[in-house]
């Protein structure tokens, strides 16, 4: 379970984030929504102890992400696919975060398998991926140590068609077997067909949570995330 209370950040005394409460369940995915620059990344950075709160507080299966146990074996984090050593194989990255984790190797050929870079795709150095690729990594990466908790950033960015759908299967799977996800985007499209519950944000502020249905109204969910963010959703 994620829990968020009061959630705040400020820089040079303007608040980015103000504060954010929301919970993710465990069997569900939680979409957290809203457009570029609403607080999204500053929120997520915050859960998984990146940056320090000016005011409340955030806990991964009840303690700070900092205080995890073996956090890798917890609570998978993708929040920046790009920040990866170029000159290091797919295979090596994973091979050295399965030794800090204690894992066999044979977890390393498991996730590559899932993610779709088994073979020559994990022979080949990080500098050389596509964006896409670089992604899948990511979500190897947060997949390593088979943890109960996912906490992902946009990690659609750069993947084509198939490799959306494939996300989604693989979040809902991972929700299915009574994993917890947060799903970080400001593409409506990107989470709707995925996520069980949506979380709004827009100018660092909740503006609204619930379901699909609930959050439509009756209408449509499109306009319905525009009139909340002032934004766009494609």
């Amino acid at each position: 379970m994620i829990e968020v209370a009061e959630l705040s950040r400020r820089y040079a005394g303007r608040p980015v984030v103000d504060g954010v409460t929301f919970r993710c369940e465990p069997g569900t995915v939680t979409g957290f929504l809203g457009p570029n620059g609403a607080g999204k990344s500053t929120t997520l950075r915050m859960i998984c102890g990146l940056t320090a709160p000016s005011g409340g507080r955030a806990t991964v299966d009840g303690v700070p992400y900092r205080e995890l146990p073996d956090p890798g074996r917890r609570c998978g984090v993708l929040l920046d696919a790009a920040a990866q050593h170029a000159g290091r194989t797919g295979r090596e990255t994973l091979a050295l975060s399965a030794r800090l984790l204690r894992l066999p190797r044979a977890r390393v050929e498991a996730v590559l398998e899932c993610v779709g870079l088994a073979g020559a795709p994990a022979r080949r150095r990080v500098g050389t991926y596509s964006l896409g690729q670089r992604q899948r990594l990511g979500v190897a990466h947060a997949l390593l140590g088979a943890p109960g908790v996912l906490i992902l950033d946009e990690p659609a960015n750069g993947l084509d068609p198939e490799g959306i759908r494939w996300m989604r299967r693989l979040l809902r799977e991972h929700a299915d077997a009574g994993g917890t996800v947060l799903l970080s985007s400001h593409l409506l499209a990107e989470v709707e067909r995925v996520a069980d519950r949506l979380v709004v944000i827009a100018g660092g502020r909740i503006v609204a949570e619930g379901t699909p249905a609930q959050l439509a109204g009756g209408g449509d969910l499109e306009d319905s995330f525009l009139r909340l963010t002032g934004g766009t959703s494609r």
